[in-house]
Formats: C-alpha cells, structure tokens, sequence
C-alpha cells in the first residue's frame, strides 16, 4: 500500500516554476530519497507532503486521504530538518515531549513513549541537558526521538546530515536507516549526496530543474541511468560520457547512431598497453586505489584502478573496457539508447 502519492504535483513562486507536474508513490514502510543538485525542487517537494507550502496544481495523498487542503498538523507526519529545530531553552525531555504536550496527550503515554524513544536513540543519559551542551550528533538524536515520539506513519526528513562531519554522517546514515526498518517508519528523505541515497533508500527519485529524471532503486540508477544527467550523478566518481568518434571499431556506437555518446564508469576502465592511447594529467592516490584523470585527444577520461599507480603526468598508457560497460546516450536528447 502507497502510503504517500504525489499526483501531478506542481509548485509555481510568481512567474517561475519550481516543480513541474511530478507525480510518484512512497510505499508503506519504505525509505525514498529525493536526490538532486541544489534548486532541483526537492526540498520543495518535502515541504508540499508535510503541507508547509501549498501546492500550484495537482493532489497529494497521504494513508489513503487526500491532505492537499490540510495544515501540517492534520497530516500525520513528523519532519526532521536541517538545523534540528531544537529549542535552546529546553532540556531534551521538554524538546522531545513538546509536540505531545501540545497536542494533550495523557502524562503517562507521553512518559511510555518518550522511554520507548531515548532507550532505541541511546541519549537517557542526556535528558537534563540543554542543546548548547550536546555534540552535533547528540543534537540529531535529540530530533529523531521527537519524530519517534510522535507515532506518526510519515517521517519527512530535509538534509538531517549536512551539518555533521564525514565520519558521523557515515554513523548517522547506518542508524537512521536501521532505526527506519526496526521501526517500520515510512520515510522520505532528502539529500544532495549520492553516497547517502545509494546506502539508505529503497527507493531513490532523482530531481533536475524541477523534473524527475528517474526513479528506481539504488542499483538501477547505477547499473541503467536513463539519461546522461542521472549517468553522471550517481557514481563516485562520475561517469565518463565521451564523443567515441576516434575510438576505433571496438567501441562502436548502436546501429544508426554515429553522433552517439558513450559513457563509462571509471571503476570499468583499466590500464592496458593494447588499449586507447591515452595522456595522464593527474594522478590521485585514494589509499585502496588511484584516480588517473587522462587525456584522449582532447576530451578527459577518468580511470579508478586498484592501488597505487606509478603513472605521473605527461606519462602515455592505453586505457580500456569491456563492451559490456558501455552505456550509450543520444547526443541531442541526453536520452539512454539501449
């Protein structure tokens, strides 16, 4: 069952549209990421479903019930944002319990939940604090418990990570997603960082200039992009997308396509001395492997091979990749071929 539907939505500020006609479902106990570069609409759309701005056109659903009319707090969702929204004032017990305080709920089930909530988040210790004496990441446990005391069906979160460090981001990510499935939360989760759509969501929908690119799951978007943006957005790093022209007959484009432009993982592509000749530019050394950024004629192909390379520029090697690697894109359309 669809626990969010989106039908057709549609956000208009003044004369410029921001969202344009999108349309997708979020089924029960799954986590959707809305992915997408800056100003790509997916804040947008986040705001739209918990109701914080009103849609242009089009109609939003949520457990069966059209809520497009409704205010945030007749929507049964809980949202998590950027900043935590915490209240500096306020203990953590206040900050979690604050909604259910609002909203009456009966002492003794706010006092069940709230318990329910610190002993899953592991922050009992931290509920005389106020939020100037927590960490970054304490701050961000603080904000999930007041979602989870909530028993919404709906969990919206805006970017809950950015503000964190690259090691607590990879920490938070693996709890927030565990946290989800344990819970059976439906989640719907916006990020502008590929690494966190591909390790947490079920479902990712990827935005551009107020469009959806493609929808699918993780391994999907990597394994078939359907267009040269959705190609070169998921991937780190991104993927190669080349004029073929001078490549030989071993690369050929599909039939009846000559102007095609052909893509190729970096991962994909090898050091091999029958292969395309080609002029290092840079090598980085990654630990585990080495980016070599290379010149073929004058376009650039970058190469992740396993090591350390011992290639510096100006060096000439043969880079090659299987036939099975390709992927080919019309060059007028950015569409995929196959």
């Amino acid at each position: 069952m669809a626990a969010i539907e989106l039908h057709d939505v549609s956000k208009d500020w003044g004369p410029t549209r921001v969202l344009n006609s999108i349309s997708f479902n979020v089924d029960s106990g799954k986590l959707v990421v809305l992915l997408g570069p800056s100003g790509c609409g997916k804040s947008t759309t986040l705001r739209l479903i918990a109701g914080l701005d009103q849609v242009s056109t089009g109609r939003i659903d949520i457990a069966g019930r059209d809520v497009t009319e409704l205010p945030p707090s007749k929507r049964s969702v809980a949202m998590v944002f950027q900043s935590y929204a915490l209240f500096p004032h306020m203990t953590v017990r206040d900050n979690i319990l604050f909604g259910l305080q609002v909203r009456k709920v009966p002492v003794a089930e706010r006092e069940a939940r709230l318990k329910r909530a610190v002993d899953v988040l592991g922050i009992g210790h931290l509920l005389d604090r106020k939020p100037s004496q927590l960490s970054g990441g304490q701050q961000q446990r603080v904000a999930l418990g007041r979602a989870i005391v909530a028993q919404t069906p709906v969990c919206l979160m805006d970017e809950p990570l950015s503000n964190l460090d690259a090691q607590l981001r990879g920490e938070m990510r693996r709890e927030i997603r565990s946290l989800q499935q344990r819970l059976g939360m439906t989640m719907v989760y916006v990020t502008h960082d590929q690494v966190e759509a591909m390790t947490m969501a079920d479902q990712v929908v990827l935005m551009n200039a107020g469009n959806i690119e493609q929808m699918g799951p993780p391994d999907e978007l990597y394994a078939r992009p359907r267009t040269v943006f959705a190609a070169r957005f998921i991937g780190t790093p991104p993927m190669n997308v080349l004029q073929p022209a001078n490549f030989g007959p071993a690369i050929a484009p599909p039939s009846g396509n000559t102007d095609a432009m052909l893509g190729v993982r970096p991962e994909h592509v090898r050091v091999d001395p029958a292969g395309i000749a080609a002029e290092v530019a840079a090598v980085e050394y990654l630990g585990a492997d080495s980016l070599i950024d290379a010149r073929l004629g004058s376009q650039n192909m970058l190469a992740k091979v396993v090591g350390k390379i011992s290639a510096k520029p100006g060096d000439r090697l043969g880079l090659a990749w299987d036939q099975k690697d390709c992927h080919w894109f019309d060059a007028k359309t950015g569409e995929r071929l196959q």
